[in-house]
């Protein structure tokens, strides 16, 4: 039974929901507990380095990630880029989503509003 954590600023679709089932093949999506999420969602811009601030996280996932687990990770990209690191030294396959991005311009007056939508695509894992 495949499990995917999420290390990410943001709610799954119902289209990454149905994609992670379908091509990673997870059964069990395991969200950050909430104080966690709170210091994933906000780091601070003013921090020299990211160490200290992410080992709270570095813990729990180092508690409840096993080997060949996925852990969707997203967000700050320096502390991205650490937790990714993080993820591979534990055996896990750390993934992000990609998106597809359409881009619609309406005309308000003399105004020309642009709306993007964002559409999910795919999991890839971090090479």
């Amino acid at each position: 039974m495949q499990k995917l954590h999420l290390l990410f600023n943001h709610t799954l679709t119902p289209e990454q929901l149905s994609d992670a089932k379908v091509s990673l093949s997870c059964d069990i999506i395991i969200a950050l507990p909430q104080e966690l999420q709170e210091l994933w969602s906000s780091v601070p811009p003013d921090l020299k380095s990211l160490k200290e601030y992410l080992n709270p996280i570095k813990e729990h996932l180092g508690a409840t990630v096993i080997k060949d687990d996925f852990v969707l990770v997203q967000g700050d990209f320096g502390a991205t880029c650490i937790m990714v690191n993080f993820v591979k030294e534990l055996g896990a396959k750390p993934v992000y989503a990609t998106t597809s991005r359409d881009v619609v311009e309406a005309k308000e007056g003399d105004k020309v509003i642009k709306k993007s939508i964002f559409r999910h695509k795919q999991f890839r894992e971090y090479e």
